[in-house]
């Protein structure tokens, strides 16, 4: 693989992921789910959540977003490995959360992904989803009106 390559497939990828948080925010769970290869997983231990395959991760993604007040993610870019037409990264994330029936908080998390080139570009093979930190005092401020 050429030094250009390399660097492409970096920018391919961090592009990936800022689709991801991008669809998550403006609650697209459509375009969240086309992210994901055909048999690619999203894992929430903590929530507990798990689904394989685009339907799947669309269906669960509208099941939780149904649960929101508001939700604000914020994506830091971390560690990336490739190797060829396959890599391996991390994302650092930062949320505030409120949910329907009053749980709130922040929390400071990462994903743990594998990632696939596909005839389409880049897609998560898998993501895993750890809170490293979570704090539920309750929020000062409130969504506003939509």
């Amino acid at each position: 693989m050429s030094d250009f390559q390399a660097i492409a497939d970096r920018v391919e990828i961090e592009a990936l992921r800022a689709e991801f948080t991008d669809a998550a925010m403006m609650r697209d769970r459509a375009r969240l789910a086309a992210l994901f290869t055909p048999d690619g997983v999203l894992r929430m231990p903590n929530i507990p959540a798990e689904a394989t395959g685009p339907a799947e991760i669309q269906a669960k993604g509208e099941q939780l977003q149904a649960q929101w007040d508001f939700f604000i993610q914020n994506t830091h870019p971390g560690a990336l490995e490739l190797d060829g037409d396959t890599a391996t990264g991390r994302a650092f994330m930062h949320e505030v959360a409120r949910a329907l029936d009053g749980r709130q908080g922040v929390n400071f998390a990462v994903y743990h992904d594998r990632y696939r080139r596909t005839a389409d570009g880049w897609k998560f093979a898998e993501r895993v989803y750890e809170v490293r930190y979570l704090d539920t005092t309750p929020l000062a401020g409130a969504a506003p009106p939509a």
